[in-house]
């Protein structure tokens, strides 16, 4: 393994009048502290910090300034004069990631502008940079200093990130043309297998294929996975109710963070078995969901919305992806509707009368009851296999930028779980002077 560095760029989309002012004034307070340290010759950080201090600055900012200062001053860069438009620089903590991937604009940022007070802001991200972004917000990867600055109007964030990645990665599949028998060159991407990935509650998780055939082959569940990930939920949202009851909101906060820790280990540790799995079978490519559509399938009533919309779907696609990038197993995704209705042998739609099985109602069809998760995880295949697959970099061209963004955004704010981990969705974390993500 080799641990690599590269810096991930945002742009971030359309501030309010509010939010641009207020990305001014973190600006320009910013200077003002550079300039006022630099010219006090602040060797050290304790030198640096008794200037800083006194800005209207976040905590990231002023650590940041108290680092890079001494570093101007004669540490490393002996510095003459400084320009008016350095970037604003956060340290490592400053910086906050929410992945929206059923929304128009998939990533949000909190921007630190002072203390106690920040902005959640969407952004654009570089479409190459992708796996890197996902493996930060899936905590696969370490996040560094990220700056800030405006150039042509425009607002943009760089963010360092470092990760470990395999010494010497064959190319993927997708990349290479081997010859054939005759000597030419096969098309790539041509006969894969795909792998239905059926993402849900009862089981984590659900993989099956077809063999040469076409007869399902090698269904695997994690449905012991979902019971301890259920389980764990379960208790987080009844514990945090009690305590948020009691005014005890620390240790709510606190005792969240421990039972997050340990679902993603589950997930980490199930998304890894799922890109081995594939890497057992010859020349796949793994199919999941596509989230712009899930919404089509999914129930808001109160108690579903709890338990379905914040279930992990965006954090285990995630996972699945950058993992298999690693791996040079390509990834593709397809409609979700009706892929848990229909039966996989004859089309029609069934029944679930229990959560695990699935009943085909039509009577000439020879399959009558069939595992409820390995039934769609098949449709999900046999959808790609079809020729529906909607790949991801193609989606941006697909997208209705006005009234799309009013109705994915609309929609988001029904995906609001109650036990989300530090994130943007988390309704009950955006209190006080802080700008909820709905506002962007």
């Amino acid at each position: 393994m080799t641990e690599l560095t590269k810096t991930l760029e945002l742009k971030l989309v359309d501030p309010n009048v509010h939010k641009r002012q207020k990305l001014r004034e973190t600006r320009n307070a910013y200077q003002q502290a550079l300039q006022a340290a630099f010219a006090a010759g602040c060797d050290t950080q304790s030198a640096a910090n008794d200037v800083v201090v006194e800005y209207n600055l976040s905590g990231y900012a002023k650590n940041a300034l108290k680092k890079y200062v001494p570093q101007l001053c004669g540490n490393s860069y002996d510095a003459d004069e400084l320009h008016d438009d350095h970037p604003v620089r956060f340290t490592n903590e400053g910086l906050q990631l929410d992945h929206q991937p059923q929304n128009a604009i998939e990533w949000y940022v909190k921007v630190p502008h002072h203390e106690d007070y920040h902005l959640w802001i969407p952004a654009r991200a570089n479409p190459e940079q992708r796996d890197w972004l996902e493996a930060l917000d899936a905590d696969d990867a370490e996040m560094g200093e990220s700056r800030l600055f405006k150039r042509d109007g425009t607002w943009y964030l760089h963010i360092t990130a470092t990760r470990d990645v395999e010494d010497e990665s064959e190319a993927s599949a997708d990349e290479r043309t081997p010859p054939d028998s005759s000597g030419e060159l096969c098309l790539a991407g041509l006969d894969r297998t795909p792998i239905g990935v059926d993402i849900g509650e009862a089981s984590l998780a659900t993989v099956c294929h077809r063999d040469g055939s076409g007869s399902p082959v090698r269904p695997r569940l994690w449905a012991d996975d979902g019971k301890a990930v259920r389980r764990l939920r379960k208790t987080y949202f009844t514990a945090k109710r009690r305590l948020q009851k009691r005014g005890s909101e620390r240790i709510a906060e606190s005792y969240g963070d421990a039972l997050w820790d340990q679902i993603d280990d589950v997930f980490h540790r199930v998304t890894r078995e799922v890109v081995e799995y594939a890497e057992s079978v010859e020349n796949p490519v793994l199919v999941l969901e596509d989230l712009t559509y899930i919404r089509e399938n999914m129930d808001y009533g109160e108690y579903m919305n709890r338990r379905l919309h914040g279930w992990g779907f965006a954090k285990l696609h995630a996972q699945i992806r950058y993992k298999a990038a690693e791996t040079g197993i390509p990834v593709e995704t397809v409609n979700p509707q009706n892929t848990s209705k229909a039966c996989h042998a004859c089309g029609e739609h069934g029944s679930r009368p229990r959560q695990a099985t699935f009943r085909c109602s039509n009577d000439d069809c020879w399959l009558g009851e069939y595992q409820a998760d390995v039934n769609g995880a098949i449709n999900i295949a046999d959808r790609y296999r079809s020729g529906e697959s909607r790949r991801r970099s193609d989606r941006a061209s697909r997208q209705k930028a006005g009234d799309d963004v009013e109705k994915n955004q609309r929609f988001f704010d029904r995906w609001k779980s109650p036990i989300s981990k530090n994130s943007a969705t988390d309704g009950a974390s955006l209190t006080g002077p802080q700008d909820s993500q709905a506002e962007c």
